[in-house]
């Protein structure tokens, strides 16, 4: 099939559908008469206008509760509390010795003074004493 068959079947065809476009049919007034008159029979009745109920009052601890982020936060941060407490009672010796003794100065491992962290501190101590 070459190109210039492929133009006369194109041409064929156009002029079935000018045919089918100058010749539409229209639906007679009988049948759009039957169609709106089954269509407003199949509506169904207007819903009465409901009032808006009025939301109930929240307490002080739910709009906390809300503005913390719900449960889910409350629980995590009771969570980090009791586990912070444990930590801060326990005073397990590995933290400790992790922090190089800085924690703990009355555990086994070595202690630091102020002036071992921040050697800076020792130059203070003429302000620190009072001078008359």
């Amino acid at each position: 099939m070459t190109n210039t068959d492929r133009d006369d079947d194109d041409k064929m065809l156009e002029s079935f559908f000018e045919a089918g476009r100058a010749d539409a049919p229209v639906p007679s007034q009988d049948l759009m008469a039957r169609i709106l008159a089954d269509a407003q029979a199949n509506m169904p009745a207007p819903a009465p206008l409901a009032r808006p109920a009025t939301p109930a009052r929240r307490g002080f601890l739910v709009g906390l509760l809300a503005a913390v982020g719900g449960w889910p936060s409350v629980a995590t941060m009771a969570t980090a509390t009791v586990a912070g407490i444990w930590l801060g009672f326990a005073q397990p010796d590995t933290l400790s010795n992790l922090s190089g003794g800085t924690l703990l100065p009355g555990s086994t491992a070595t202690a630091y003074e102020v002036d071992d962290l921040v050697p800076s501190y020792g130059s203070f101590d003429g302000l620190l004493t009072e001078e008359g």
